[in-house]
């Protein structure tokens, strides 16, 4: 089966939490070989109109993106407590008014939120007798974020303050602790909001040991595929089969688990440029098919 040069999520540092900025990106996945790829920035989708201007400029094929953040609970699972998932949209449209309100909420929800932790985080530093951090260090946070502002932000600044060594340690000592919730957005409203923006909703990295899961209910993959027939079918169009943290038994039972279900699959390195790993998940060349696009 060929291998295409497809990476459909990847994280800019201008809209969402990745390190480089979009023309370093492109720059990168040209010089790689590149020849389809998506920016999939968190609840934004601000960046979309660059990307498709950066891919035109160096003869790339462009499916628009984004990653959402869901709340989902299954009563069987954890006592029933929600967890986080992600979710990732494709092919909609970047003009559609009600997907830009919400996102813009979305977006409003994290600079808020942002504040109730820094709130959290000083009285932390109260009890360890190290300076409070005033709005200077919001303003600070914000403008290095650049786009949808979230917990790395912070640790990136605690490390610059030297409070911490790492983000590890800064999630661990500190922003775990002080953790306020992100804005409720269920299944339902992900799917209605790209589904009616025109686009096809994937449920990414279903496997991933380290991050917003289907792990967090269960490591076991039919039991994971179990959840997703028994409650997100009706609102996914596919599964994100090929991710830089699925291994070969993942990947092979999600692309099963998608022909026996009916659904799209996608691929991508999910990179954030730590390290630079954009295009290094082999994707092959008929995931663009699916979308009528070549790789």
């Amino acid at each position: 089966m060929p291998v295409a040069k497809i990476d459909l999520h990847i994280h800019c540092r201008e809209c969402s939490d990745g390190k480089m900025g979009l023309s370093e990106i492109f720059e990168e996945a040209h010089r790689r070989g590149i020849t389809l790829i998506s920016i999939t920035d968190h609840d934004s989708i601000a960046c979309q109109e660059a990307a498709i201007s950066l891919a035109g400029r160096y003869g790339m094929n462009y499916l628009t993106g984004v990653e959402l953040n869901i709340s989902f609970s299954h009563p069987e699972y954890r006592e029933g407590k929600p967890v986080s998932l992600d979710l990732l949209g494709y092919a909609y449209d970047i003009h559609n008014s009600a997907l830009s309100r919400k996102l813009e909420e979305l977006r409003e929800y994290r600079r808020l939120r942002a504040e109730k932790i820094l709130q959290k985080l000083n009285e932390e530093f109260e009890k360890k007798g190290l300076p409070f951090w005033t709005q200077k260090d919001l303003e600070a946070i914000q403008s290095a974020a650049e786009g949808a502002l979230g917990r790395p932000h912070i640790a990136n600044y605690m490390m610059e303050k030297g409070i911490v060594s790492s983000k590890q340690e800064a999630f661990d000592k500190y922003l775990v602790r002080c953790n306020v919730p992100k804005m409720p957005l269920s299944l339902r409203e992900a799917s209605e909001l790209i589904r009616g923006a025109g686009g096809k909703l994937v449920l990414a990295h279903p496997n991933c040991p380290s991050g917003t899961s289907l792990v967090t209910l269960t490591p076991s993959i039919k039991e994971q595929q179990a959840i997703i027939k028994e409650k997100m079918l009706p609102y996914l169009d596919g599964i994100e089969c090929w991710h830089s943290t699925h291994d070969q038994q993942t990947v092979d039972s999600y692309l099963s688990f998608a022909r026996q279900e009916g659904l799209m699959v996608t691929g991508g390195s999910d990179c954030h440029q730590q390290p630079i790993i954009i295009g290094t998940v082999a994707v092959p060349a008929y995931v663009a098919g699916q979308f009528h696009m070549e790789a």
